[in-house]
C-alpha cells in the first residue's frame, strides 16, 4: 500500500506531539470512523453536530493507523493509543494541507461558481487523468473542512490536482483559495443561489471573485463569457493581479468557443475552438450546460499543459453522478421507465437545465415526461417568483405532468395549467405515494429539489418499488 504521508512528516507539518506506537506512515486521511480504511489517519474534527473525538476509539478499532486529536482531549484516550496531538484537529488538517501544497509539483486547478462545480471538477478529473496522475476532491468537499481534507489527501506524485471551492457567505472562499493556490481558477456561472444571504447577483459575483486572490503568479482565470457578470468578474481578476483571463462560451469573442453542438437524449457532440485549436468531441452525459462547462474544462486542460486531444477523447466517458443527473431504468409491468435523479440540490439555473434535459429524454410510445419538484431554498424574498418562473421552462420542454412539494413550490403549482398538474403536497414524504402510483412503462421521470427539501427518498422509493433486473442495472452503467 502506497504511503500518503510519513508519520514524521505529518507530525512536523502539524507541530504535533506523538503518543503510542505510531506507524511509519499512513495510507490516507479520513474524518469518518465508519468508512475509514486500514492504515489511514483519523482526524477528530469538531462538526456542527458531532465531535470527532467521540469516534476516535471506533476509528482505531476499524483499522485507522493513528488519530489526530486536540491536546486538550488527549487524556480521554489510553496511554498506548497511537495519537498525534495538536491544538485543534481542524487547524492541524489545514497545516497538513499547506504542507501538501508546498510539496506538490502538480498543476493545480480550482473550480467555483453558482452551479456546475462538481460536474466540472469530475470532467476535469477525467480529462486530465488521460495525460497523467490526477487527484481531485471527493464528492462535493468544497467547504472549510472539505477543501483542506482534499488538499491534504493529494499525493506527492500527482501531476494534476483539481479542487472544488464553494461558499454560502462572503469571505468564505478567500482562505480556501489561498490554501489551494491554484494555477488555473474556473468560475462556471453566476446565478441566484444563496440569494437570501447576498441580495443580488453582483454580490454573488463578488464573493465568487474571491477565488482570484489565491491564483499563483502567472496563473489564469477561466471565465464564462456568456454571463451577465463577466465584466465584473474580469475587473476583479485584473484587480487581483491575475496574469491571464481566458473566456469560454457561445459568445463570438470567447477564447474557448462553442461552434456547433448536437444535444442527444443521453450524450452530446461538440465542435469547439479551444484557444488556438479546433476540437470535435463527444460528451458522455447530456445537457447544454455540460457542453458549455466542457469548454472551460478543455481551456483549463490547455492552460495546465496537458494533452488536449486525449482530454477531449476522455470526455466520452463522462457520466452524471448520483443525485446530479444519474439515469437508471425502472422495471415495471409492460416495460421500463427512465428515472433521472437530480435530488442532490436545486436552484433556478440548475432546475431550468434539468427540466430541459427531461424535455430531451427518450420516452416510450405511451410515455410521458414527468417532473417531481421540491422547494429551491435560500432564495430570500424572490423565492416565490423564482419558483413561479419555472412554468416557462416546463412549457418549453413539453413536460406532461408536474408533481410539486413544499410551500415554495405552491407558487409553481398555481402557475401551471390544469392539464400539467400531477399532484401537490406540503412535503416530499406526503407527495411520494402519488408519484409511485403515477409512473408507468415508457415514462421519463425527473426528481429534483434542494437537499433540504428531501427529494432523495422519492428516488429511493421508486428504486424499491421498481427494482431493476441485473441486465437493466448493467445497461445503466455502460
Amino acid at each position: 500500500m502506497t504511503a500518503l504521508w510519513t508519520t514524521s512528516d505529518m507530525a512536523a507539518a502539524m507541530r504535533a506531539d506523538k503518543y503510542g506506537a505510531l506507524p511509519a506512515d499512513i495510507s490516507g486521511i479520513s474524518i469518518d470512523s465508519r468508512s475509514i480504511g486500514k492504515g489511514e489517519a483519523f482526524f477528530a474534527i469538531q462538526g456542527d453536530n458531532r465531535d470527532g473525538h467521540d469516534f476516535v476509539e471506533a476509528a482505531l478499532k476499524n483499522g485507522a493507523g493513528l488519530a489526530v486529536v486536540a491536546r486538550g482531549k488527549r487524556a480521554q484516550f489510553s496511554a498506548d493509543a497511537p495519537l498525534l496531538a495538536v491544538d485543534d484537529a481542524l487547524e492541524g488538517l489545514r497545516d497538513l494541507a499547506r504542507a501538501a501544497r508546498a510539496r506538490s509539483p502538480a498543476k493545480i486547478i480550482a473550480v467555483t461558481g453558482s452551479v456546475g462545480k462538481t460536474g466540472t471538477k469530475e470532467a476535469l478529473r477525467l480529462a486530465l487523468a488521460a495525460d497523467g496522475q490526477t487527484h481531485a476532491s471527493a464528492a462535493s468537499y468544497n467547504n472549510h473542512w472539505g477543501v483542506p481534507l482534499s488538499l491534504a489527501r493529494c499525493p506527492a506524485s500527482a501531476k494534476y490536482a483539481v479542487f472544488e471551492i464553494g461558499m454560502n457567505h462572503a469571505g468564505e472562499i478567500t482562505p480556501l483559495t489561498k490554501l489551494v493556490r491554484p494555477h488555473v481558477a474556473i468560475v462556471t456561472a453566476i446565478e441566484p443561489v444563496h440569494l437570501e444571504y447576498f441580495g443580488s447577483l453582483e454580490k454573488i459575483a463578488d464573493a465568487k471573485a474571491e477565488i482570484f486572490a489565491g491564483i499563483e503568479p502567472g496563473g489564469a482565470a477561466v471565465l464564462n463569457r456568456d454571463s451577465e457578470q463577466y465584466a465584473r468578474l474580469a475587473v476583479a481578476a485584473k484587480a487581483a493581479g491575475v496574469a491571464r483571463i481566458v473566456t469560454f462560451g457561445a459568445h463570438a469573442e470567447a477564447d474557448a468557443r462553442l461552434k456547433r453542438h448536437s444535444l442527444q437524449p443521453d450524450c452530446s457532440t461538440v465542435e469547439a475552438r479551444i484557444l488556438d485549436a479546433d476540437v470535435t468531441y463527444k460528451l458522455g452525459a447530456p445537457g447544454r450546460h455540460l457542453v458549455l462547462n466542457s469548454l472551460a474544462v478543455l481551456a483549463a486542460v490547455s492552460l495546465a499543459g496537458a494533452d488536449l486531444a486525449l482530454a477531449a477523447l476522455a470526455l466520452d466517458r463522462l457520466r452524471a453522478a448520483t443525485g446530479r443527473g444519474a439515469r437508471m431504468a425502472l422495471a415495471m409491468p409492460g416495460g421500463s421507465a427512465l428515472l433521472i435523479d437530480e435530488s442532490y440540490n436545486a436552484n433556478p439555473a440548475s432546475m431550468a437545465a434539468s427540466i430541459a434535459l427531461l424535455g430531451q429524454a427518450a420516452i416510450g410510445p405511451q410515455g410521458r415526461r414527468i417532473a417531481v419538484l421540491g422547494d429551491m431554498l435560500e432564495l430570500g424574498a424572490q423565492g416565490a417568483a423564482l419558483h413561479r418562473g419555472l412554468a416557462e421552462p416546463i412549457n418549453a420542454a413539453g413536460v406532461d405532468l408536474v408533481y410539486c412539494s413544499g410551500p415554495l413550490m405552491r407558487a409553481l403549482w398555481e402557475a401551471l395549467p390544469s392539464n400539467r398538474r400531477g399532484g401537490y403536497a406540503e412535503t416530499a414524504a406526503a407527495l411520494e405515494p402519488a408519484v409511485l402510483d403515477a409512473i408507468r412503462a415508457g415514462d421519463a421521470v425527473m426528481v429534483k429539489g434542494s437537499l433540504g427539501s428531501k427529494m432523495g427518498p422519492i428516488v429511493k422509493a421508486l428504486e424499491r418499488r421498481f427494482p431493476r433486473p441485473a441486465a437493466l442495472a448493467q445497461a445503466d452503467k455502460v
